[in-house]
């Protein structure tokens, strides 16, 4: 409660704080990171870096002349043929392998898409997916 006679200052100093703070998540929310998620199936159509999502199919290989860890992705729960090969340098999430939902951003060149260096991540779909019912 406002007493007679004080600044209203720190209110309108409160007031500006909370602008801002709102602006900014605003604007981080629609901004994003500026890359595109796509899937294999939709990945010729885009030029430039985007962020390609699917699921580790056939074995992933790893040259011995570093020429880096080799593997293709599908789409994630749809029947689709559209696979992506895909090249990939550096480090390697433990939970990798044929079978994982992955993200790794680069661009697609000569029907390979080569991978910036350390941006492969894996997904969890246990921990994302709905809950599993218990039939007793």
């Amino acid at each position: 409660m406002l007493r007679v006679g004080s600044s209203p200052a720190r209110l309108v100093i409160a007031l500006s704080v909370a602008a801002v703070l709102a602006i900014f998540v605003v604007y981080t929310a629609l901004a994003g990171n500026g890359i595109a998620d796509v899937t294999p199936s939709s990945l010729a159509g885009h030029t430039g870096d985007v962020a390609l999502v699917g699921k580790v199919v056939g074995m992933p290989q790893s040259n011995a002349a570093n020429d880096g860890l080799r593997f293709r992705i599908k789409d994630i729960g749809r029947a689709t043929e559209a696979r992506v090969p895909v090249v990939y340098h550096g480090s390697v999430p433990d939970l990798f392998k044929t079978g994982s939902d992955v993200v790794v951003e680069g661009t697609l060149r000569n029907g390979v898409f080569v991978a910036k260096r350390d941006t492969l991540s894996t997904k969890c779909p246990d921990h994302y997916g709905p809950a599993k019912s218990s039939k007793t």
